[in-house]
């Protein structure tokens, strides 16, 4: 599979890392780890170039109650699979933050607990949402957040209702852009981190549409020394895991390169990832592969951008997509590359005249047969993929065209 020349992309190297001793089981409750029990992997661990780790700060139950007005359905702002999630202003700072409270039952539990906050308190970056602090007494636990104002990009680019305004093209950009930075903090850390659960609603965003990755109760560290990929058991989101990880629970870097590739095809095409359709699960990249294929680009654009992008660019975004998507793990673009390359495309923003002209003297990349079928089935037949596609097309279409006019209609009142 070749890479876009412009953006520099080449495979990368294995990463080299110091000796990291054995770390013990999680297992235990969370409620008897002190700082001198947390383990020496994670004391080593640091975003490389950044500050050592800080240790986030410890609440009682009681105050966290207090800021959260007892935890009631006038303060709850979501939930997941952690649990529910909770607005709040603590009474020693007055700082808005976000309060997520364990679910017993939930499908998370103390291991996750206690790898969100330790991963939270060695990893610090303007594109990772930031740990204030937790609280672990008797069986409460709860992890408490900055506050991000705008929710989620689940939030704001799918049903989108008349009184909301569709992300523009230059927004959605920057949210990939910012994505990709938060994606390069984790690979860069020593060791890497694999995040292992991007997705549209871990995607959080603050004032300005500035994004920040949230919810690391999945985040593993990446393979050290001679080993290339970490066996586990498959965990993630359907939709967003990559193949080869759900197919034999050997998790790489490369896993969360996928991953990516399906957020950046959900903020061209306004479709999740996941969707049921006419009674039917229907998977993004089964309806947007084919229209690659065929160079079909302007029929991806989600038709809320009103055309109001550069095709030129537009062609550039999927191909990256592309090579994020690539059946070979390989072959996929690193963090770094993928940073480099969206953040050029994100500069190309304005004046789409100019745009025009600067991506003409790009070099065009071909959609081969190896690079465009990533993940369809190998037996699939290609025109009922396209029938299908069509299908779900055009009642997706529909959809978010009847939006629009209630959005029009709305503005004409």
């Amino acid at each position: 599979m070749g890479f876009c020349p412009c953006f520099g992309f080449s495979k990368s190297k294995k990463v080299k890392s110091d000796h990291i001793k054995k770390q013990p089981s999680y297992e235990q409750r969370l409620g008897t780890v002190s700082k001198k029990s947390v383990d020496s992997r994670f004391k080593s661990a640091v975003v490389k170039d950044g500050p050592s780790a800080h240790f986030s700060a410890t609440f009682t139950y009681e105050e966290l109650s207090f800021a959260t007005n007892n935890f009631r359905s006038e303060s709850l702002i979501g939930r997941g699979g952690f649990g529910a999630v909770f607005k709040g202003k603590l009474e020693s700072t007055g700082q808005v933050v976000a309060v997520k409270q364990l679910d017993p039952s939930g499908i998370q539990g103390d291991k996750e607990f206690l790898v969100e906050v330790l991963m939270l308190s060695l990893l610090h970056h303007p594109n990772l949402v930031n740990l204030i602090g937790f609280c672990a007494e008797g069986d409460h636990r709860l992890l408490v957040y900055e506050y991000m104002p705008l929710g989620s990009l689940e939030d704001h680019l799918f049903d989108v209702t008349p009184h909301m305004e569709p992300l523009d093209w230059n927004t959605r950009m920057k949210i990939a852009a910012g994505a990709a930075r938060g994606l390069d903090s984790l690979h860069s850390a020593n060791p890497p981190v694999i995040y292992r659960d991007l997705k549209a609603s871990n995607i959080l965003l603050e004032d300005g549409f500035n994004p920040k990755l949230s919810d690391f109760g999945l985040a593993k560290f990446g393979p050290v020394g001679d080993k290339s990929y970490v066996s586990t058991r498959v965990m993630g989101t359907y939709g967003y895991c990559a193949p080869e990880y759900a197919s034999s629970g050997r998790l790489t870097i490369k896993t969360d390169i996928y991953s990516y590739g399906i957020v950046l095809l959900e903020l061209i095409t306004g479709h999740r990832a996941l969707d049921e359709v006419n009674g039917h699960q229907e998977y993004l990249v089964n309806w947007a592969l084919p229209l690659m294929k065929d160079h079909n680009f302007s029929r991806l654009a989600d038709p809320m951008l009103e055309g109001k992008y550069s095709m030129s660019v537009l062609k550039k975004v999927l191909e990256v997509a592309s090579m994020c998507l690539g059946e070979n793990a390989n072959s996929r673009p690193s963090s770094s590359e993928l940073a480099q390359a969206m953040d050029y495309l994100f500069s190309r923003k304005n004046e789409s005249k100019k745009v025009k002209n600067d991506c003409a003297k790009w070099p065009e990349i071909d959609f081969s047969p190896s690079d465009t079928k990533m993940i369809l089935d190998k037996d699939l037949d290609r025109d009922r993929a396209v029938a299908e596609a069509k299908v779900w097309g055009v009642k997706w279409r529909e959809r978010r065209e009847q939006i629009q006019r209630s959005i029009s209609d709305e503005d004409k009142r």
